[in-house]
């Protein structure tokens, strides 16, 4: 089916920002606005807030809120919010999308629930009501790994016929599904891979983008990876992707704690999590600074080296 552009900016890398805490614990919102002005200056089109790697299961509402009207503050319009508002009780969830629209997000990302084990027809009914209760965008997440069920394509599929529902973070590791629903889905429908390191295979497979880990260390090389894919240039690509993986590697294996320590030698913020995460081990953090020095300081900040990596023949 022909593409649509209203979702266009539903696509490439979309990074899922960490939280920030100070000294004593608490949300450090100065810190956690250079994040997303650094990702706005990369060039992205969406970045992501209050989900997996900004530990939302152990922030308050005031919080969320907090975190929301602050990326969107910072993003002024640039760019698009989405706000994890995900819950395994349907009335939290509904609640949390409220309250994220009522913050300025623009979209909300919301998961499959988790520990209940719903059946398809449960699946089905909670998102529709979180839906109902909203005028945002809603994208899905699939991630079995930690739900425990799948959302079906056959209840995707259903679900993918309201506008409302514009996309899927796809975290299943089945990397033939692009290739399988793409000719069902409306061209408005967005596929996004929730890995890194399956990203590229995603792509070639019908997909549009990802939910980034990575692009919160590097974020103009990933620009730059997915900029090159579309224009071609494989060679590029290549570069980037092998100079990519050990870092992104890494940083999905212990994630946020391995993100949040990358940053924090970079002066961005601290490297602190909320029990029951924990921080790395030394060893953990040797592999971290190694693969940040392989790639070197101005291959994960700059513009020139995003350039540079993304004119490569």
């Amino acid at each position: 089916m022909s593409s649509d552009s209203s979702t266009a900016w539903l696509s490439g890398c979309i990074p899922d920002l960490p939280t920030p805490f100070n000294e004593a614990g608490e949300v450090d919102l100065t810190a956690f606005a250079g994040l997303c002005a650094r990702q706005i200056k990369a060039g992205v089109s969406a970045i992501l807030v209050g989900e997996t790697t900004g530990e939302f299961s152990t922030l308050t509402s005031a919080e969320l809120d907090a975190i929301i009207r602050t990326a969107a503050s910072t993003a002024r319009g640039r760019v698009r919010v989405i706000a994890g508002a995900g819950s395994n009780s349907t009335s939290e969830a509904v609640e949390r999308a409220r309250r994220a629209e009522l913050a300025g997000a623009d979209a909300i990302l919301s998961v499959v629930p988790y520990y209940n084990k719903p059946m398809q027809a449960g699946i089905d009914a909670h998102f529709r009501a979180i839906a109902n209760s909203t005028a945002l965008p809603v994208v899905l997440h699939d991630i079995p790994e930690r739900t425990i069920r799948e959302l079906a394509d056959d209840t995707l599929l259903k679900l993918s016929e309201s506008p409302q529902f514009v996309g899927l973070m796809d975290s299943t590791g089945d990397l033939l599904r692009p290739a399988r629903l793409r000719p069902m889905l409306h061209g408005r429908f967005r596929l996004l891979c929730g890995d890194d390191a399956t990203f590229l295979a995603f792509l070639t497979s019908g997909g549009d983008g990802c939910i980034s880990i990575a692009s919160n260390i590097a974020p103009f090389m990933c620009q730059g990876l997915f900029s090159s894919y579309r224009q071609g240039r494989m060679q590029s690509v290549q570069h980037l992707q092998q100079r990519l993986s050990p870092l992104a590697g890494l940083a999905a294996k212990e994630n946020p704690a391995a993100v949040k320590y990358a940053l924090s030698l970079a002066g961005l913020m601290r490297a602190d999590t909320r029990l029951p995460l924990a921080g790395l081990s030394n060893q953990a953090k040797a592999a971290v600074a190694d693969a940040i020095a392989a790639i070197g300081k101005n291959g994960l900040d700059q513009e020139s080296s995003f350039k540079e990596y993304a004119t490569v023949a």
